[in-house]
């Protein structure tokens, strides 16, 4: 199960890496207009909202389940009841899981995540400008250009 919570885990973190690349050479394939900055900065900060709400909302839920998983009772009323029916085996990852699961919300996760990632939008924007240009440039100054005569 921890196995599964994990590959979902990484999954969405590599979803929040690659959408932006993707959504870049998308937009410069398909969208040819005046705005097409406006257009990656509007779409690439939506996708990337719901992928970073999802991962939080992820991590959280996932706490939850391997809480269950591990016999934690979520609906008790004090200590005792609540780890009562946890292995000796797993009771320090229980209550590890306890310490995040009742630490900070996921809300406030994902907006605090979301601020630390934005300028990652703009970073592969800027980098994918700067490797067409090179590209442009490159194809310029190829000597099998037929216009350097």
């Amino acid at each position: 199960m921890e196995t599964l919570i994990t590959i979902i885990r990484f999954l969405l973190l590599f979803g929040l890496i690659a959408v932006p690349a993707l959504l870049f050479a998308g937009i410069k394939k398909w969208y040819k207009l005046k705005f097409e900055f406006i257009a990656f900065l509007v779409l690439g900060l939506i996708l990337s909202a719901v992928i970073m709400c999802t991962l939080a909302w992820w991590t959280d839920y996932s706490d939850e389940l391997l809480m269950s998983h591990y016999g934690y009772d979520l609906d008790a009323m004090n200590d005792t009841e609540r780890f009562q029916n946890i292995e000796s085996v797993n009771l320090e990852k229980v209550k590890q899981l306890e310490i995040r699961y009742y630490g900070i919300g996921w809300t406030l996760k994902a907006i605090m995540s979301f601020i630390f990632y934005s300028p990652y939008l703009l970073f592969v924007y800027l980098i994918g400008q700067k490797l067409i240009t090179m590209k442009m440039k490159n194809k310029e100054h190829s000597p099998n250009n037929v216009y350097d005569s």
